[in-house]
């Protein structure tokens, strides 16, 4: 029942931050997009998360847009070197280079080394994107964290360290939500470019008319949570399942252009399929997202038995845990 009552009141503090919200400006994904990936990646848990964690639903949920919030028109205006410096971690164009070559560059040990392979190649790694080493570089940050707080001296430590696992765990969230929206895996991000046999739509409408005006209108956390598998599993290699993660992604590209020829993104549109498909994105993003924050808690673990300074002990990271 005490489990019941703590999911509900949660679910109930995530709903009202959306309805809070409705009214700022839309980004990838869209508020709602962002808020709907959170929701559902805290809603699917497992319960051996600490409990801090767990009880921060809504604020996970409510974080996932912040780094589009960080690009404001207003703070832009000022001076553009936050937006500019920041752009290229919200996507990767993936059909930029060869595949043999892209696997080279994400192979590469940071993204320092990534933009120096990609511009041996002469490609701009800014024009490539970062989105990899940005889910990379933050599920290792809260991994990090979560050893920290295993082994924090005090109460009071403990408090402080719980406070950044949750921001940046929270940040994380939206670019692993970035990552399952083909259009941010994709040249064709924006309109469909080159050669177009095929008649695809090339407005330069097309990237808001999905992420944002559709999904607004049409999209609730109902529709997203049947397609998040509750067993939380962790990954065994970071980089190459993020990599396959967006490789995935990018592989439903044409679908997208498929689905919006026969029936159009936007505030009006009420094809089932369009429906179905952006569901299911979202959901893919995430169960991936759930699945990171659950490889950062039970790989932050000491290989040796836990030390009694340990507030808990792990599931074990070779057994999917349910939540």
């Amino acid at each position: 029942m005490r489990a019941l009552v703590i999911r509900t009141i949660r679910c109930t503090a995530i709903a009202t931050m959306i309805g809070a919200v409705a009214a700022v400006p839309l980004f990838a994904w869209g508020q709602r997009g962002h808020y709907l990936t959170g929701q559902a990646a805290a809603a699917k848990l497992p319960v051996a998360m600490p409990e801090f964690f767990r009880a921060a639903a809504a604020q996970l949920a409510y974080l996932n847009p912040d780094p589009d919030r960080w690009r404001s028109r207003d703070e832009s205006s000022l001076d553009p070197a936050l937006d500019q410096a920041t752009a290229p971690d919200h996507f990767i164009n993936m059909e930029v280079v060869p595949p043999d070559r892209l696997s080279a560059a994400l192979a590469a040990p940071n993204r320092y080394a990534y933009a120096d392979t990609l511009r041996a190649a002469g490609v701009d790694a800014t024009r490539m994107g970062y989105l990899p080493f940005r889910i990379l570089e933050l599920t290792q940050r809260v991994r990090e964290e979560f050893r920290l707080w295993r082994v924090a001296p005090n109460d009071q430590v403990r408090e402080w360290i719980q406070a950044r696992i949750i921001n940046d765990a929270g940040l994380l969230g939206h670019y692993v939500a970035d990552g399952s929206n083909p259009a941010h895996t994709s040249v064709n991000f924006n309109g469909w470019t080159g050669p177009n046999p095929n008649g695809y739509a090339t407005d330069r409408r097309f990237h808001s008319r999905f992420e944002s005006a559709y999904v607004e209108t049409h999209i609730k956390i109902d529709d997203v949570l049947p397609g998040v598998d509750s067993n939380a599993v962790a990954v065994g290699g970071l980089r190459p399942a993020i990599v396959a993660y967006l490789r995935t992604t990018n592989g439903e590209i044409e679908h997208l252009y498929q689905l919006d020829k026969a029936a159009p993104f936007d505030a009006n549109t009420t094809a089932p399929d369009n429906k179905q498909f952006t569901a299911a994105r979202l959901a893919a993003g995430a169960q991936m997202l759930r699945n990171l924050w659950w490889t950062a808690w039970v790989t932050s673990a000491p290989a040796s038995p836990a030390s009694p300074a340990s507030p808990a002990s792990p599931a074990s990271p070779a057994s999917p845990a349910s939540n």
